[in-house]
């Protein structure tokens, strides 16, 4: 945890301290911009909170790089959860982040997933190659990280340029894994924490074949309720948040990842 992580913490928990039983910010509504990958646990973390705190967490979910540059154009955001931390740094550099707010809230993982029900033996990237494997989803890597991800471990297995015309490009990772789930593509390259709870069958790539995916989060500058936008990160950072990102599969710096 770094110092500013350890500083925003602090600071939360010191707001729910003194302002929860108050009650005067009962009725106040945050909206937080987060990558489509935290979606199911960001759901529950958001109503930990609010039960906690009071404060509503209102979520728009999606592809980092599309959320990014809404924020950029002016889009009425509190907090911005990515999951690569370079598009937070990016607005950072814009000054559209509110300055010692940025901290990495988790590390992400990337698995190959296939139906449940699926008559494929995909148990590595190779297999992708496959005669009958027809088509594969991975989010566009243009605006997602976890596309991104994929492109590297494709481009690392010697797989990239001979899987082109099998792939198919999502808008984000949860419409990749969506794609796969109704039965449109093969098999998709997702985020673990869509998956870990889920039906369907799934592998690890390799973490060696693509940039780590460090998740990133900050308070905006725009925010009109610093004070909620703070705690809630903080809440995020905090030990139930990182109870709840750990079941769904997310790890922290410096540990590795678990098994499945």
């Amino acid at each position: 945890m770094t110092r500013r992580g350890l500083a925003l913490i602090s600071l939360g928990l010191l707001w729910l301290a003194l302002g929860c039983a108050g009650g005067s910010r009962e009725g106040r509504e945050l909206t937080v911009s987060a990558a489509s990958d935290v979606a199911p646990a960001f759901q529950e973390i958001g109503k930990l909170f609010q039960e906690q705190s009071g404060v509503v967490v209102s979520f728009n979910f999606g592809s980092t790089g599309q959320l990014a540059q809404q924020i950029a154009q002016g889009a009425p955001v509190d907090v911005f959860a990515a999951a690569d931390a370079s598009y937070v740094e990016e607005l950072e550099r814009q000054g559209l982040v509110l300055p010692g707010t940025k901290a990495t809230y988790a590390v992400g993982h990337l698995v190959l997933w296939v139906r449940k029900d699926s008559l494929l033996e995909v148990g590595s990237l190779g297999d992708l190659a496959k005669p009958e494997v027809k088509r594969v989803a991975i989010a566009n890597p243009e605006h997602a990280p976890y596309g991104v991800a994929a492109r590297e471990a494709l481009r690392a297995a010697g797989l990239w340029d001979a899987l082109g015309p099998k792939l198919v490009l999502a808008e984000s990772v949860r419409q990749a894994l969506q794609y796969a789930e109704t039965g449109n593509v093969d098999a998709a390259a997702v985020s673990h924490s869509l998956v870990v709870h889920g039906d369907g069958r799934w592998v690890p790539a390799p973490q060696e074949m693509y940039t780590p995916l460090s998740q990133t989060l900050a308070v905006l500058n725009a925010t009109k309720h610093p004070e909620e936008a703070r705690a809630f990160a903080a809440f995020v950072l905090g030990q139930k948040g990182r109870e709840t990102l750990a079941r769904y599969g997310f790890t922290f710096p410096g540990k590795e990842e678990g098994t499945n």
